[in-house]
């Protein structure tokens, strides 16, 4: 390009994708802690979302919730925290104070100011009363190490107090203090979700004590946090990390530099790449099919998405609020969608016919074979329905 700056095409970039996400069937990881350190996060606000992100990318999908559990809740290899965007992730258990020093110190102050003003406009005890509750309520965890809200409110009642939130206004509503604390100490990364109540697909949570780390310098968790994701999913623009990461743009830009990120011509623009990744990709001419859940990663990845998604097919894909939902993915685009039946029937439509032959068909039946073969009799139900799911669902 005119400006000395390697251009990295469309292909390339699906090329990386593929094998980088572990998708391409030769990429594909050996447990759950490989692929959610080859992601850096896996989406954690629906439940079944890291679970069937990890059964896509797992050479042995039939391992998917015994080894998920098992890095979740025996050996905690994986933790579910908040992170980027006050959004719940899955993360490798290393990357937690990462996180935390990253992007969970803005927004863990803003949300305990949050609680202390709502319940001084309620009426409610004040900053020192919570202080005494929340010690109370930690000490109890440790005790139980792992507990629910009501758990813990057998052990320290006051967390069963209520006050009114947003009095008089459209969205005025009543919350305990158990759920706005454990809420504030978990963006805090003070505690964490620990096992569901009931099976993978749950999104009813006891709460552990965070592990323990060490408090890192932001500015510092910044640039590691961001690294690890270029790496990943780069290149990528500043756009896409800023979307990603939450952050403001000045600290996008002092990260870049921190990292000596190197910048690249993209087909919108201006995109970055770490210092080692600069070096043509080859197509090895691996062909891959993938289904992909709603907010899986992968999907949701980048701000600008025109070069993996058409942008004629997002409406059926995405919900009111930009959630996506279950994709179907033929070499490193969007062409469809997917959905589970209520008699366990994984169905999928294609919705990008463009370079789809009968190759690419029978690789996508291969992959919904193989995750209706592992998933087996429970069902799963997207936390944020989109049309097309829906519409399959309904048998249309």
């Amino acid at each position: 390009m005119g400006d000395g700056r390697r251009y990295v095409g469309v292909g390339e970039r699906r090329v990386r994708l593929g094998l980088r996400h572990r998708l391409a069937g030769s990429a594909r990881s050996a447990g759950p802690e490989e692929v959610a350190g080859a992601l850096v996060a896996l989406h954690g606000s629906d439940p079944a979302t890291v679970f069937l992100a990890v059964g896509a990318r797992l050479a042995d999908a039939a391992r998917t919730v015994t080894e998920t559990e098992r890095a979740l809740y025996a050996d905690r290899t994986l933790v579910r925290m908040h992170g980027m965007r006050h959004t719940v992730f899955v993360f490798p258990t290393e990357l937690a104070a990462v996180v935390h020093a990253s992007t969970g110190l803005t927004v863990a102050a803003r949300e305990r100011a949050a609680l202390l003003k709502d319940m001084a406009t309620a009426g409610a005890p004040d900053a020192a009363w919570l202080k005494d509750v929340e010690e109370a309520a930690l000490a109890a965890l440790a005790r139980r190490g792992q507990a629910t809200a009501s758990e813990l409110a057998e052990d320290e009642p006051r967390l069963r107090e209520r006050f009114v939130y947003a009095a008089g206004k459209s969205y005025e509503g009543t919350h305990s203090v158990s759920t706005r604390l454990l809420r504030v100490l978990g963006v805090e990364g003070r505690v964490v979700r620990g096992r569901p109540l009931g099976s993978w697909t749950s999104s009813q949570f006891r709460w552990a004590v965070a592990p323990a780390h060490p408090e890192l310098d932001a500015a510092e968790a910044q640039a590691s946090l961001l690294g690890r994701w270029l790496a990943a999913c780069g290149p990528a623009t500043e756009a896409d990390l800023k979307w990603w990461t939450g952050w403001k743009v000045t600290e996008v830009r002092r990260a870049l530099a921190a990292i000596g990120a190197r910048a690249v011509t993209l087909d919108e623009g201006t995109g970055f790449v770490t210092a080692e990744d600069e070096e043509p990709v080859p197509d090895s001419g691996e062909p891959w099919a993938a289904l992909l859940p709603a907010l899986d990663p992968t999907a949701m990845g980048w701000r600008d998405r025109d070069w993996y998604l058409t942008p004629g097919i997002r409406a059926a894909l995405f919900d009111y609020s930009g959630n996506v939902g279950p994709t179907v993915w033929w070499n490193g685009r969007v062409v469809g969608g997917w959905a589970q039946r209520a008699d366990g029937e994984v169905v999928w439509r294609l919705l990008d016919t463009d370079g789809v032959g009968r190759e690419a068909e029978e690789a996508i039946r291969e992959e919904a074979a193989r995750l209706q073969g592992w998933v087996g009799a429970t069902r799963v139900t997207p936390r944020f329905r989109t049309p097309l799911e829906k519409e399959l669902v309904s048998g249309g």
